[in-house]
């Protein structure tokens, strides 16, 4: 499905769900298991700014891994990379 570019997510299944069944579903996400509650309050919304074209060397397997969960793998390397700078220098401040 994701090759022809078509989503994976059964939308009209989750349409059809209350939101008792939804907050269940969360609940026992094992990937949802260690987002703490108050996860957004320090959220910001970030406006793309220009990039910056460079040569870097990545290991192959760290490359892959991002290819594989599909397109905008480069996108996901740069949000990695930005939560790294963040994380540093708030524990420099």
């Amino acid at each position: 499905m994701r090759e022809r570019g078509e989503s994976q997510t059964e939308w009209e299944r989750v349409r059809a769900k209350t939101e008792e069944q939804l907050a269940r579903d969360i609940a026992s996400d094992p990937d949802w298991a260690d987002i703490p509650r108050d996860w957004m309050k320090d959220a910001i919304a970030v406006m793309p700014g220009p990039k910056q074209l460079l040569s870097l060397r990545l290991d192959q397997d760290v490359v892959q891994w991002f290819r594989d969960q599909g397109p905008g793998y480069q996108t996901r390397i740069n949000a990695v990379l930005r939560a790294f700078v963040q994380d540093q220098t708030k524990r420099r401040a």
